[in-house]
């Protein structure tokens, strides 16, 4: 495949607050079906119809990435973001799905906490996406920060749930369920921890 000297090194920006944009909306989507546990499988299909929307803008940003000469940031860093920002988007439609797999009939208080973090942390992300083109430390530190935070209060909100489920007052079987669903949510945020750290990264490459 020939390399296209030709083509905006600035579109790699828009991809990736395209794929940000796309994520938050999906933990949006996520966050109303905890919330307001209805209508739950017409609520997963939502989510997975804008993961299949997230893998296209992924593999706009890698074929992009196969047909451009000049990159706006080293290509592995590229291929890190994208692939990170799709590996959180997987992990939210994975929650989606064992709600509905699992047939669980309510979510437990800890899920609301984890989305709210997670919801928090997509936003931050996003923002940081629509800024990451001029590369300043001062703007996107703040964010990267944030994130950073958000994901040590996730981590607290998923040791108690755990802790909870351990307590001996549930039945073995939900236990199961239930875990599997938390540990999806809190591999969501950790995902976007990586995302930031990632951006940190790159940033200081560019300082």
């Amino acid at each position: 495949m020939k390399l296209k000297i030709s083509q905006r090194s600035e579109a790699f920006f828009e991809l990736f607050l395209e794929s940000a944009r796309n994520l938050h909306a999906t933990v949006d989507l996520l966050r109303d079906l905890i919330d307001d546990y209805r209508e739950v499988d017409l609520k997963a299909k939502r989510i997975q119809d804008r993961e299949h929307e997230g893998d296209e803008i992924t593999h706009a940003i890698i074929r992009r990435l196969n047909t451009t000469f000049v990159t706006p940031m080293d290509r592995e860093d590229i291929y890190r973001l994208g692939s990170s920002l799709d590996d959180v988007l997987d992990a939210v439609e994975a929650v989606a799905n064992l709600f509905v797999l699992h047939a669980i009939e309510q979510p437990l208080p800890e899920m609301k906490g984890q989305i709210e973090v997670l919801s928090r942390a997509a936003e931050q992300t996003e923002q940081a996406m629509a800024a990451l083109p001029k590369m300043n430390r001062e703007i996107l530190e703040p964010f990267w920060i944030e994130i950073n935070s958000l994901e040590n209060e996730g981590d607290k909100i998923y040791r108690r749930a755990v802790a909870d489920l351990f307590s001996g007052d549930h039945k073995a079987m939900d236990v199961l369920k239930w875990k599997e669903v938390i540990e999806n949510l809190e591999e969501a945020i950790d995902g976007l921890e990586n995302v930031a750290n990632v951006i940190e990264s790159i940033v200081l490459k560019h300082a």
